[in-house]
């Protein structure tokens, strides 16, 4: 499994300083053999290296689009480059995890005990293998991840340390970078494991980050927002319950169904969004899970992207308090829509780099609630805006969708149900998209990708190679 290049004295010296690293190895390969998700996907790599060869010897000169200069100067926006095997964004049909749209992974992925939406387990198990868990498969997952959940004494400690201005989203960066200390890739690398076994630690770093993850989350915002006492994990609850009990709002059985319908919606949405991008680049570099994750986060951070959820909650809010009620009339609404137009500004929640209709994203959401909370005067507002602001936008003319994204309902949500503090939506977000993010960086390493490394062109070498011509 290893390749430790040394001979004579030198290799007793070096092997001798190996040694821990090369126990803890050992030890992850012998434990983790009684994870049945590990095996499938082991089972499965062999299948999809062969699927890449036959593709490439096929295809590998053909061309997959075209680039122009306006997408150089637009973020690369539409430019076909890289894989991404767990997703795929359509246009007008919205995403798709594995060849499932959002209503066939509600229907056809198992279910926890007594909750009416699937786990982020199942999805996780759908991600990597592509195929449909049993229950006792998605189970598994649930008492793997379980397994895994606690947190070393000097990250409780860092979290704790941090100012309560600090935004989450910082917080759960830097939390995500300290728990690099016990990555398994990063001490396997060190040992001199085989490339083709690269996938192994990477999936154990997949797994030991999920599993931490809503301890950190949770601690954040019990710190921030709350008194700063903490939960321990019920080995018996599945991972939203978990997560919805850390929070403090694990009593609400509708609550921690929200939980599971938000972490599965969210988790991932193809590889060219910038937290997606984010960790796969970072990844390609071999860095481990934490370090690229943490990378994704930050990009996740930013207001183009993840923090757009906590946008449009305030802009809604704003909205009601200038116009003085909770349920502003249609003509109120379309008038403060022309208003924010008009001063510069978009209306947020509307509008996707890819898609052309309503985010089935937000369609999910928005049954929820129809379900669940009806008569709530955000939630009609929210309705009244999905009425109003397509044609608007139409109207103004400088918006290609016209249609709500997730993130135009995600609040109103979580607000119904008292979780109210808008600066912790991304971290909830940040949370979901790991599941999505580690899967294919299991399957870069399992595949063996490159470095990412796309060639740049200066204003001046573009303005030449026309000019030329």
């Amino acid at each position: 499994m290893f390749a430790i290049r040394s001979t004579g004295a030198a290799a007793t010296r070096s092997t001798s300083k190996l040694a821990p690293a090369l126990a803890a190895l050992a030890r992850f390969k012998s434990t983790s053999s009684a994870s049945s998700l590990k095996q499938r996907v082991e089972q499965l790599i062999p299948e999809k290296l062969a699927e890449v060869k036959d593709v490439k010897q096929k295809y590998g000169d053909r061309v997959l689009g075209e680039t122009t200069v306006d997408m150089a100067y637009g973020g690369m926006r539409g430019i076909k480059g890289m894989i991404w095997d767990t997703s795929l964004l359509d246009a007008n049909e919205g995403i798709r995890f594995r060849g499932l749209s959002i209503p066939e992974v509600q229907e056809q992925l198992p279910k926890a005990k007594g909750a009416s939406e699937t786990t982020p387990e199942a999805l996780f198990w759908l991600l990597l293998t592509g195929e449909i868990p049993t229950q006792a498969q998605a189970q598994s997952v649930t008492d793997e991840l379980n397994s895994r959940a606690s947190l070393p004494q000097f990250v409780i400690d860092l979290i704790d340390r941090c100012p309560s201005t600090l935004h989450p989203m910082s917080q759960l960066s830097l939390a995500v970078n300290a728990l690099q200390h016990d990555s398994q890739f990063a001490k396997a690398y060190h040992a001199g494991i085989n490339r083709k076994d690269y996938w192994s630690p990477v999936f154990e770093d997949s797994l030991d980050l999920l599993a931490k993850l809503p301890l950190v989350a949770s601690r954040i915002y019990r710190n921030v927002f709350k008194d700063g006492k903490h939960r321990a994990i019920d080995p018996s609850a599945d991972y939203s319950q978990n997560f919805a009990s850390l929070l403090g709002f694990g009593e609400n059985a509708k609550f921690a169904d929200l939980m599971r319908l938000y972490l599965v919606i969210h988790s991932d949405h193809e590889g060219g969004n910038v937290s997606a991008h984010t960790t796969h680049l970072v990844g390609s570099a071999l860095s481990d899970p934490y370090l690229s994750f943490a990378a994704g986060l930050n990009g996740l951070a930013g207001p183009l992207h993840g923090l757009a959820n906590q946008e449009v909650l305030r802009w809604i809010l704003k909205m009601q308090e200038e116009i003085g009620t909770e349920t502003p009339t249609e003509d109120q609404i379309r008038d403060y829509c022309w208003a924010t137009l008009n001063s510069g500004r978009v209306v947020p929640g509307y509008g996707h780099a890819v898609l052309r209709k309503t985010d089935p994203r937000y369609m999910a959401q928005r049954e929820f609630a129809l379900t669940h909370l009806p008569e709530d005067n955000l939630f009609k507002t929210v309705s009244a805006l999905y009425k109003i602001v397509p044609g608007v936008l139409t109207e103004h003319g400088k918006t290609k969708n016209p249609w709500p994204n997730v993130d135009a309902h995600s609040g109103v949500l979580l607000r119904h149900y008292g979780l109210v503090e808008q600066d912790f939506y991304t971290v909830l977000f940040g949370v979901s998209r790991a599941f999505g993010v580690l899967s294919q960086l299991v399957w870069d390493r399992a595949l063996g990708f490159s470095i990412e490394r796309p060639k740049s062109l200066t204003t001046e070498s573009i303005r030449a190679m026309f000019e030329k011509k």
